[in-house]
């Protein structure tokens, strides 16, 4: 099997950003605060570099790679520049609360001495008395938004927010009946960088 012998990728580090690699373990600092992610797992090469146009980049570079291992290339690429938009944007899902009879009740607080509001408390889903709670990942915040049955879900870092995103809508999923009748639950609506 033909090996290629050198596959690259480039990001460019945007202005007010810092960028930290040592062992490939990657710490990206920003107005909006520090992300920090282990690339240990992936055999690529990571540097801090100067492209063509004179900018500060990041090198992610891999030699000799099988076509899987090139496309992880890309893919650490991918994960730096998310950072990078955290740091300096951020990014934020709202979620819509669905339902057909029974008024969803959603409460947001703060738990384990957390400065944001960072649990959110469901009641009477499809009418049931249990109380569904879930903690948002570190680093996210869950508050209520202008609109009627809309919640809003910011932080730093992409996975974080999309996990959080999928705790609550996984929680609210209706069990033992007909899914396309009872369409109760709370869905994502939007994705999108912060003051985009």
């Amino acid at each position: 099997m033909v090996r290629t012998i050198n596959s690259y990728q480039e990001v460019v580090i945007p202005e007010g950003v810092t960028i930290d690699i040592k062992a490939r373990e990657v710490t990206v600092k920003g107005k909006r605060g520090t992300l920090q992610r282990s690339f240990k797992h992936v055999s690529v090469e990571m540097a801090k570099a100067t492209n063509k146009k004179g900018q500060p980049v990041v090198r992610v570079e891999k030699w000799f790679g099988t076509k899987k291992e090139l496309a992880s290339v890309r893919t650490v690429t991918s994960h730096i520049s998310n950072m990078m938009t955290g740091v300096i944007n951020g990014f934020e899902y709202k979620m819509k609360l669905v339902y057909a009879h029974f008024p969803i009740n959603v409460a947001c607080d703060k738990v384990d001495g957390s400065k944001e509001t960072n649990n959110i408390e469901i009641r009477n889903f499809l009418g049931e008395k249990v109380v569904r709670r879930i903690k948002m990942q570190d680093g996210c915040k869950v508050e209520r938004t202008s609109e009627k049955d809309e919640i809003m879900i910011t932080g730093n870092s992409i996975e974080a927010v999309g996990v959080s995103v999928s705790q609550i809508q996984q929680t609210c999923q209706v069990k033992k009946k007909d899914i396309r009748k009872y369409l109760d639950g709370i869905y994502c609506t939007t994705r999108k960088v912060m003051g985009e």
